[in-house]
């Protein structure tokens, strides 16, 4: 007699046998992580001994059998993370003995069953993400009394909260976020048990100013564990009660932004020692004393005052907050300068104080701030004074905004060490001189803006190279000469120059007058010609020396293997990555792949103790070995922002003597884009997702590294398995492409050449089912086309939330075609394929639905069947670019030129 079948995390496929029925004695029955398709049998409604039901983690369809109540044993049914469709069946409701339900992360419709909620026994329900519309019952807490987590986020529920949740003294989670709730928030002061408490992105509050909208914080003060509190993109009006103090010292989130909240911040909010998480932007908060009493919140990490109309100065207080990763005030009415104890804020990696009053010149103390990476935006202020030549500190920093401020005297050749800089905003100062040759090394920029100065001289020809540059605007400046027309701006909507009376030439779309070629001659005299000639002979002599020298290394190079790893500069054994991983232990085990498994470890190079991540390749699998020279060859010169990097390599042996090959990368820490768009779900760790413009961003990454390895290397390099799950996210969400074992060489943009002169044909390269292109289904050869189809499939997932083989898709419909019937008018709507969390955003407008059109219309380009129909990575990026810059003005400050 079988009372328990446990095979999880198996790789099973197919469908669940109905012969399941049969075995009418089972207790437990755990399926839970593999891949397993088609309905539920309804046969397990035999089961009548069952009291342990999981299946969640598969992409099991079909509905829920209504049957299943004839498994009246069952205790817990987990079912969530699959595609199953339909709504709730009401025999759920015969279950009397359920103490744990878990539907979330499916594609359930229609109301929640009253009789579920006859199931006085759970302790546990959880739907979210669904799309379940309809109310809660007010006596909901009552008829439910010993519920403790209670998840429906991501739905369409209605109606206002329960009333009852005023006598819930069991609940230790209740997450009601992004669904659309109405009124007021009832008295929680019998929760003496929550934990955590999420209602955001619903249309709760009334917004007025002497309204009782925040009351219910009042009532808080009984839950002394309480660590989350999230009310954010409401619509609550009024002060913060006094009482915020006097919430739990437990807590460490509070999230109260984007809503009508007035008047200043309680004093006793500093009572709150562990709160790292403070985010109260998009307000009309206002009161001189506000950031003083933020200054005493030593625990902070992450700050936003954003938005509001706060006054006062930058206290020096501001100082003790040396956790801090991101601080923004902008879009306030703070004034004096900035004070010099902001060099104590030793992990900064986001400052914005733009859209205030501030003045003075800016601190070198704030140029000492090495940790800023994400972002210094000090634009549309009063600052004056020079851009201090400190500024080279910042090697890390990915975005400078000065604009619309008073800064004079020249760009400083500093800058250029800045090496890291993606966007530099510099418009509307009082800056003169020249463009400063040393900026030749930002060749990751993107973004680059000295418009409304008073600079001078020719433009540089470095910007013809700076091939990730997608605007340069020079306008109204006293630029001279011919305009640049090679390389990167060979193109007109790239560079503007508008207000340049001295600029001639250029491409006809920058309407300037023709060059004068015609230039009086001059004779040389002897004194010159002898200089001349000699120098060209000096230049002739060390062109030959060197042509030998480097003649002579090649030969002797020939004798090393180029994918052992001998080209990394520092080698690690086996023992240190043994040690470093625990043994390669299944706890340290992050991931599996094609070819082997990845473990998080911590090692030491170079006397730096660093968290990596070691791929350690199966190399009794059929094209390990290969795949270890090939990631090896592609990723020891390739260097890029949006690429993994690779630390290091090992090849040896293990303690058994058996050969080992392991690739060392940096450990990126929010994991995989697979992950952020079809999160598994659980109790102890909520659902992470991706709002818009993190989309947009992560997309815009992707992008930038395909153009990167297919246009601005020496060689271009075919990806061959662009996925989610070879995109990564560090910890400022930038996506990392990796896993480079399926990519290939071309001699040529047009070339199929592979490793070694191998033909792509040869390798019999797939990448991965749903996203590799048509034609190498059919043996052709590979292409940086194939790359973009891939592309264009990942950029509908990201936006649609749809996996490539879809269990909904039918009669030869996929994703490309799916969303393109709908682009066209003639399939589902566009809010039916969208990603419903993205839909939220647009229906309380946020996001303007032409922006998502605009990026869908991309990713269908992108994935034509015929491959020279298809957009290429360059055409991409400066697409993609303009919707982020379409939406940045969409979503414009409330006061962007207060300070003008």
């Amino acid at each position: 007699r079988v009372t328990v079948l446990d095979l999880h995390s198996s790789r099973l496929s197919g469908f669940i046998s109905p012969h399941i029925g049969n075995l009418t004695f089972l207790k437990k029955l755990d399926l839970h992580n593999n891949t397993f398709h088609d309905a539920i049998p309804p046969e397990i409604g035999r089961l009548r001994r069952l009291r342990t039901l999981f299946l969640y983690n598969n992409s099991l369809g079909g509905e829920i059998p209504s049957n299943i109540s004839g498994c009246s044993a069952l205790a817990e049914v987990h079912v969530r993370n699959n595609k199953l469709v339909g709504s709730l069946p009401r025999q759920l409701g015969f279950l009397y003995g359920l103490q744990f339900f878990h539907a979330g992360g499916n594609r359930l419709n229609g109301e929640i069953p009253s009789s579920i909620f006859n199931l006085t026994l759970l302790t546990l329900l959880s739907l979210g993400e669904n799309r379940l519309h309809g109310n809660l019952p007010w006596n909901m807490a009552t008829l439910l009394p010993n519920l403790e987590n209670f998840y429906v986020p991501f739905n369409q529920l209605t109606g206002s909260l329960p009333p009852s949740l005023s006598n819930a003294s069991s609940m230790v989670q209740l997450q009601l976020q992004v669904n659309n709730f109405t009124g007021s928030v009832p008295s929680m002061a019998s929760s003496h048990n929550l934990l955590r408490l999420n209602i955001a992105e619903n249309f709760l509050g009334s917004g007025k100013v002497n309204g009782d909208d925040l009351g219910f914080l009042s009532t808080l003060t009984n839950a002394r564990k309480l660590q989350a509190l999230v009310i954010s993109i409401n619509n609550f009006g009024g002060n913060l009660p006094e009482q915020i103090g006097n919430l739990s010292s437990s807590i460490e989130i509070l999230v109260l932004d984007n809503n009508q909240i007035s008047g200043s911040i309680p004093e006793g909010l500093q009572n709150l020692v562990n709160l790292e998480v403070l985010l109260a932007n998009g307000n009309k908060l206002s009161g001189a004393k506000s950031l003083s009493i933020i200054g005493n919140m030593q625990s902070l990490v992450q700050l936003r005052l954003d938005n509001n109309d706060i006054a006062g100065y930058v206290p020096l207080s501001i100082g003790n907050l040396n956790r801090l990763l991101v601080l923004r005030l902008a879009n306030n009415y703070l004034d004096g300068g900035i004070p010099t104890a902001i060099q104590n804020c030793k992990s900064l990696k986001l400052l914005d104080l733009s859209n205030n009053n501030l003045s003075g010149v800016i601190p070198t103390q704030l140029m000492g701030l090495t940790s800023l990476s994400m972002g210094l935006n000090l634009s549309y202020n009063h600052f004056t004074g020079s851009i201090p030549i400190e500024v080279e500190n910042l090697k890390n920093l990915g975005s400078l905004d000065l604009s619309h401020n008073m800064l004079s005297d020249s760009i400083p050749r500093s800058l250029g060490k800045c090496v890291s800089l993606e966007s530099v905003r510099l418009q509307a100062n009082l800056l003169r001189g020249t463009i400063p040759l040393s900026l030749d090394s930002l060749r990751g920029i993107r973004l680059f803006d000295l418009s409304n100065n008073n600079l001078s001289g020719q433009i540089p020809k470095f910007f013809e190279q700076m091939h990730s540059l997608q605007l340069l605007n020079l306008s109204y400046n006293k630029f001279e000469g011919e305009v640049l027309t090679e390389g990167v701006l060979n193109n007109s909507i790239i560079i503007l120059v508008i207000g340049n009376v001295n600029l001639c030439g250029g491409l006809p779309g920058l309407n300037l007058p023709p060059c004068n070629l015609r230039r009086p001659k001059k004779r040389l005299s002897y004194k010159w010609k002898v200089c001349i000639s000699t120098v060209s002979s000096m230049i002739l002599l060390i062109f030959i020396a060197s042509s030998l020298l480097v003649f002579w290394m090649k030969s002797k190079g020939k004798q090393h293997i180029v994918s052992s790893g001998d080209d990394f500069h520092t080698r690690v054994s086996y023992q240190s990555l043994h040690k470093a991983t625990n043994g390669f232990s299944t706890t340290n085990l992050i991931g599996v792949g094609s070819f082997g498994s990845v473990y998080k470890g911590v090692v030491n190079i170079n006397g730096e103790e660093i968290t990596i991540a070691v791929k350690v390749f199966n190399l009794q699998h059929s094209g390990a070995s290969k795949s270890f020279m090939t990631e090896c060859e592609v990723l020891k010169n390739i260097r890029h922002r949006n690429l993994v990097r690779i630390l290091t390599v090992c090849s040896g042996v293990d303690y058994q003597g058996n050969d080992f090959k392991a690739l060392v990368y940096e450990f990126v820490v929010n994991g995989s884009l697979e992950n952020w768009l079809h999160p598994v779900e659980s109790v102890d760790d909520p659902p992470r997702h991706l709002k818009f413009h993190q989309r947009l961003n992560v997309a815009i990454n992707i992008a930038s590294a395909l153009d990167y390895i297919h246009n601005l290397g020496e060689t271009p390099i075919v990806h061959c398995d662009l996925k989610p799950d070879n995109v990564l996210l560090d910890e400022d969400m930038v996506a990392h492409v990796g896993d480079f074992g399926l990519a290939r060489f071309l001699e040529s943009p047009g070339a199929n050449l592979s490793l070694n002169g191998e033909t792509s044909s040869s390798i019999g390269i797939k990448g991965t089912v749903g996203y590799a292109p048509p034609e190498y289904g059919m043996g052709n050869e590979i292409s940086i086309e194939g790359d973009m189809y891939s592309f264009g499939i990942l950029l509908l997932e990201m936006f649609t939330g749809r996996r490539p083989i879809d269990e909904s898709f039918s009669d030869g419909v996929n994703l490309q075609n799916f969303v393109n019937t709908a682009l066209l008018g003639q399939g589902s709507p566009i809010s039916k394929v969208v990603d419903p969390i993205l839909l939220n955003e647009i229906l309380h407008g946020r996001i303007p639905e032409k922006a998502l059109i605009s990026i869908l219309e991309i990713g269908v380009a992108c994935s034509f069947d015929s491959p020279q129909e298809r957009l290429n990575s360059s055409e991409v990026l400066t697409r993609l670019n303009r919707q982020l810059a379409l939406l940045m003005i969409f979503s414009k400050p409330k006061r962007e030129a207060k300070g003008l």
